[in-house]
């Protein structure tokens, strides 16, 4: 079994590898890309595949192990899931692909190597501002390597800042956190890695989103973890449950406030 040292190198060294492909693939194609839907009506560019491509290329060299994408057919990433028990990697080249296509500087890659369906490795790189949240399963988690979170959670969820997806989830919710919100504040960026990461940094205190994929979650997941936060699907289920199945999840910095604020939301749905 490897040391939590030896985790934490190989999580140092795939960070530099999706830094990049990401700044050889992603960056050249900001503000030039153009935009396309697929069936579903979500979009996606020529960064998306190219990335896609060149992750799909170098990770099973890394660790060896099929790779899961977003811009891949249902059928692809069902076959892929069931077969990668052993070891998976689960990428979102584009997570908010949207903002990426408007010239909006929020989003980010995702990876994720997952071994029995659990991450064991995770990083979320923002290739624009240049900052890359990255962890080892038991070993912590980094961002450009300051240990995570940079600040401590708030103390009671009045005091809280929250990241909330209004469009996702349901409308009594909504309108209960719109006209009676149990948090100081709230923020959504458009980009559900990097507000993963926001929760990890401590730069949001609580997080709910109606509507989430595995490939979302999957890397965010692991980096709060291991920076002392807590998740769960909001129905109780797994989060982790197959790439088919899109999941309401809720997240927050420390268990404390997560008992406190998934507490509310139950009373509240």
């Amino acid at each position: 079994m490897s040391t939590a040292a030896q985790r934490l190198a190989r999580a140092r060294a795939l960070e530099s590898l999706v830094r990049d492909i990401a700044r050889e693939e992603i960056l050249p194609r900001y503000l030039k890309s153009a935009r396309n839907r697929k069936a579903d009506g979500t979009l996606f560019t020529e960064a998306d595949l190219e990335s896609q491509r060149r992750f799909s290329e170098a990770l099973p060299q890394f660790i060896p192990g099929p790779v899961l994408g977003e811009e891949m057919t249902a059928e692809e990433q069902a076959r892929l899931w069931s077969e990668g028990r052993r070891g998976l990697w689960c990428i979102d080249p584009i997570d908010g692909t949207t903002n990426f296509a408007n010239g909006i500087p929020f989003f980010a890659v995702s990876i994720a190597y997952l071994v029995d369906h659990e991450p064991r490795l995770g990083v979320v790189y923002n290739p624009i501002t240049d900052e890359s949240f990255y962890a080892a399963q038991g070993a912590g988690a980094y961002l450009n390597g300051a240990e995570l979170p940079l600040r401590p959670a708030a103390g009671r969820l009045a005091d809280a800042v929250a990241g909330v997806d209004f469009k996702r989830i349901s409308h009594h919710l909504g309108d209960e956190l719109a006209v009676r919100p149990p948090y100081y504040s709230q923020r959504n960026f458009g980009s559900s890695a990097l507000e993963w990461c926001f929760v990890a940094a401590g730069r949001l205190d609580v997080y709910i989103h109606g509507g989430q994929m595995l490939w979302d979650y999957a890397a965010g997941r692991l980096i709060l973890a291991e920076a002392g936060g807590e998740a769960a699907a909001l129905d109780g289920g797994s989060l982790m449950a197959g790439p088919a199945v899109k999941r309401a999840v809720v997240a927050a910095a420390s268990p404390a406030l997560f008992s406190e604020w998934r507490t509310w939301l139950q009373s509240h749905s």
